[in-house]
């Protein structure tokens, strides 16, 4: 079975939306490792709402904590110590699909980071990429990040409005594939989310 490990360039570029949609469409299992800022709800909590499929188990979190900070800054004010030997990937024979915090280089402690996480999940990675000021240079530091640590990128998703300049530049450095596109929408729900799953599935052929 397939992992795909879900990161952004960046916060809050939609990478809970996008696991959604993955998740949906694969019928996979989910599990966020990492979950920042309680007092917000949880990623694994909206995943839960937006899933109508009766396959998928959402995995508990190995770290839940009340700060919405960086994992290392919400571990610290718990005086708790998150390490990656620690973070135990979830047993399924199902596809998993794993959402990160924050984007690639968000430290989990002193030593670690959420790149190094990655590697050791031995997942596919998409990358959310969404549009503004600035967002070229992020999804191309984040892309040769992944390079330099020879990752497998499964690909591209974008999310929010088109920026077809933006779009052209970045494909013109890196050539993967754009497994999808998230729209502008008032709100997300069940029924959206399916919306999206059928466009997803034909981009994941092959690779799940």
């Amino acid at each position: 079975m397939a992992r795909f490990f879900i990161t952004g360039i960046g916060t809050g570029v939609g990478k809970t939306i996008a696991s959604a949609i993955i998740t949906e469409a694969l019928q996979a299992d989910y599990w966020k490792p990492v979950q920042t800022g309680l007092e917000e709800g949880t990623d694994s909590e909206t995943v839960r709402k937006l899933i109508s499929n009766p396959k998928t188990k959402i995995h508990p979190e190995a770290f839940r904590l009340r700060l919405p900070a960086s994992p290392h800054a919400a571990a610290d004010a718990e005086n708790v110590k998150i390490s990656i030997k620690n973070t135990a990937i979830p047993a399924t024979t199902n596809n998993l699909v794993i959402e990160g915090a924050g984007g690639l280089l968000v430290p989990l402690n002193e030593k670690e980071l959420m790149i190094d996480l990655i590697k050791v999940c031995e997942a596919k990675v998409i990358l959310v990429v969404r549009h503004y000021l600035g967002s070229i240079n992020h999804t191309l530091l984040s892309i040769e990040a992944l390079r330099r640590r020879k990752l497998p990128i499964a690909g591209i998703i974008y999310n929010g409005e088109t920026n077809a300049s933006s779009e052209k530049i970045i494909t013109s450095f890196c050539k993967y594939p754009v497994i999808g596109r998230i729209r502008e929408e008032k709100e997300f729900s069940a029924s959206v989310i399916l919306n999206y799953t059928e466009r997803i599935k034909q981009s994941l052929t092959g690779m799940a």
